[in-house]
């Protein structure tokens, strides 16, 4: 246990509840926080910490660290989105926060309030004597429960806006006007000087899905003579037009990334770049910088070169066309496509020799109307022509990690790239799966809570199939660290690779673009500032925040939809799987359509259950009936919470 009222910094959890938790030594349990000592933090606040004693764990009998928020350094956000009420008790207005995290509501003080529009309001305060923080009214969203309403709500939520600030668009309407004869110059001086290549006379196309409206990557294929060949996998040159010191790159650091809700996309860039001149639309000049490599009849890189250069996609394909070509042997540019099937099929080979994981977890896509209304679920299905473009990107992310990092290291330059790292997993977390396993009749091979992938590669393949294929899949993957950005490389534990850094998406994510600044630079010698290499790593802290909240904002807005959809259902049955355990009762997800709800512990029948959290299940005292992650059973709708976007199930017993 730590020392009486030693002080620690650092982002603090906080769940719906009130309580929190605080990591302040990665050997000990996390310090518990009563709601009591919050001291008004909201989850992912920095605090500073002290330790105030322990106290009995009701469920293990054990003394836990107790800790109290004595200084709130920073706050994670200062905007909130809710739905504004009338507290008639106390003669106030408030806003029922729609943060999930948020334990308490907010006194919203003003002329005017719009009672029951969902609104935007900044935090002002929380005074020690009081119950409740306040804040002002910033921005009416609209009624809550419309479509156009809540896609907003989660996007403003999230800290994302799909307008522009002024100085933004004030800069886009320039390049609008200026951007195509932009291109054809700097194509034509930099072909000229030799610091471009020209690969608009190689076959060159786009792979993309049927809705995609920016197009980052292009591959370009030619037999070389010696009877190698070359692939290009070319990345479109967002940093041309997207330089430090602007008011777009300003706000691109800013969001960081891109936000795909599940009927629209907040671009990170003006649509001017985005879909226009820095997409690599086909049958126009683009500018791109490239990843080119020599690849010989095994799919071995015989040599590579990383630059700049201009491109002119020939088609744009998407992912369904592609295949049709490959699948019916008949169709535009079969040959080149058959050669990066053959090749990719080699390299991802490879790869999983080396030991990458294949978790292959399908996505929920859900159709919507005009309106807004979702009128079907369904799982995307991963193609041939998937799997290729995935695995060229791969290899362009790699090598180029690979090449930064080399040049960096002779330049004596410290921390200077923004790696992708996913860190090799918790050793606790390994043996505490191993364990579990052995209680299932697998074995995992660890050492001291070290596992190879290949080793987990080799379960997965031997649970395909079985009835416990869903659990062991699930228990595995929740094993795993979490990729983020950083400049302390330690590799990509799931791909197997040493170097990894995420290149080949410039137009929606900001690591990429500044991926590229420092490609241009060891290659070409353009600037790339000591101060600009400073910052790297509070921009990729913040690139990984965004990406987090990004990810969020998507899987609640797919959420909603299908909460929506399941709506009209209620009543009817279903069949399921038990997707997480807990003391609080069963998560189940619905086969068919992947919804997911929950059973609570109380509903399922007359007994009392418990919690075996080391076997994932609850077992009935009385009855000694257990329920198991992964376990199929039969349910039925109860209830569907949209606003919560939360569905309840009942469990039906079998005759």
């Amino acid at each position: 246990m730590a020392q009486e009222k030693e002080t620690y910094e650092g982002p603090i959890t906080v769940i719906k509840t009130g309580k929190g938790f605080f990591t302040y030594d990665p050997e000990k349990d996390d310090l518990f926080i009563p709601g009591e000592n919050l001291g008004g933090a909201f989850h992912g606040d920095i605090v500073k910490v002290v330790t105030a004693g322990a106290e009995a764990d009701p469920r293990t009998k054990q003394l836990k660290p107790i800790g109290k928020v004595v200084d709130i350094v920073s706050r994670n956000r200062e905007t909130f989105v809710g739905t504004l009420y009338e507290n008639k008790e106390e003669h106030l207005t408030m806003l029922a926060p729609d943060w999930k995290k948020m334990y308490v509501p907010f006194v919203v003080k003003g002329e005017s309030l719009p009672i029951g529009q969902k609104v935007l309001i900044r935090m002002q305060g929380w005074a020690a004597n009081q119950p409740y923080p306040w804040g002002t009214l910033e921005e009416i969203i609209g009624p809550a429960g419309e479509h156009e309403t809540e896609m907003r709500a989660l996007a403003l939520g999230s800290g994302f806006r799909s307008d522009f600030p002024p100085g933004v668009e004030n800069e886009a309407s320039a390049l609008e006007t200026t951007g195509t004869d932009l291109i054809a110059k700097d194509a034509k001086e930099g072909i000229a000087a030799g610091r471009r290549k020209d690969f608009r006379n190689v076959t060159t196309f786009t792979i993309d899905p049927f809705d995609a409206k920016d197009f980052d990557d292009a591959l370009s294929v030619r037999t070389l003579e010696n009877g190698n060949t070359e692939v290009g996998v070319h990345i479109a040159d967002v940093s041309f037009f997207v330089r430090p010191g602007t008011n777009i790159d300003a706000e691109a650091r800013k969001r960081a990334t891109s936000v795909y809700l599940v009927d629209r996309t907040i671009p990170m860039l003006p649509h001017v770049l985005s879909t226009n001149l820095c997409s690599l639309n086909p049958n126009e000049d683009r500018l791109a910088v490239s990843a080119v490599f020599e690849l010989d009849a095994n799919a071995e890189i015989v040599s590579k070169w990383f630059g700049e250069t201009v491109i002119h996609s020939d088609r744009r394909f998407t992912y369904e066309d592609a295949q049709d070509v490959i699948d019916t042997q008949s169709g535009d540019y079969l040959t080149e496509l058959n050669i990066l099937k053959t090749l990719s099929n080699k390299i991802r080979d490879r790869r999983t020799a080396s030991g990458a994981i294949a978790f292959d977890t399908p996505e929920v896509k859900v159709k919507l109307d005009e309106n807004g209304k979702p009128i079907a679920i369904e799982l995307k299905e991963r193609r041939d022509t998937n799997l290729l473009i995935e695995d060229f990107m791969l290899l362009a992310n790699e090598n180029v990690a690979e090449m930064l990092s080399e040049a960096t290291r002779k330049a004596g330059i410290q921390s200077s790239v923004v790696y992708r790292i996913h860190d090799v997993p918790d050793a606790d977390r390994i043996e505490n799966l191993s364990q579990f396993l052995k209680v299932m009749g697998y074995h995992l091979e660890t050492h001291a809570g070290h596992v190879k992938g290949a080793d987990i590669n080799a379960l997965l393949e031997e649970v395909k199939g079985k009835p416990e294929e869903y659990l062991i899949k699930t228990a595995t993957l929740r094993s795993m660290a979490k990729a983020v950005y950083t400049t302390k490389n330690v590799g990509h534990f799931g791909l197997a690779f040493e170097f990894y850094a995420h290149f080949t998406s410039p137009i929606r994510r900001y690591p990429d673009l500044l991926i590229h600044r420092l490609v241009k630079h060891y290659q070409s010698g353009d600037t790339f500032s000591k101060a600009e290499v400073a910052e790297l790593g509070d921009l990729a802290l913040h690139s990984s925040e965004r990406e987090q909240a990004a990810t969020e904002a998507e899987r609640d807005s797919i959420k909603l939809k299908i909460v929506e959809y399941m709506a009209d259902k209620v009543g009817q049955e279903f069949d399921a799987v038990i997707s997480g355990v807990s003391d609080r009762g069963l998560y189940v997800e619905l086969n068919q359509t992947r919804a997911e709800g929950m059973i609570r512990i109380r509903d399922l029948g007359d007994d009392y259950f418990i919690y075996d959290e080391k076997r994932y299940r609850i077992v009935g005292e009385r009855t000694k009936k257990s329920y198991a992650l992964g376990d199929p059973i039969r349910v039925k709708l109860m209830d569907a919470r949209v606003p919560e976007r939360e569905l309840d199930f009942a469990l039906m017993l079998k005759d």
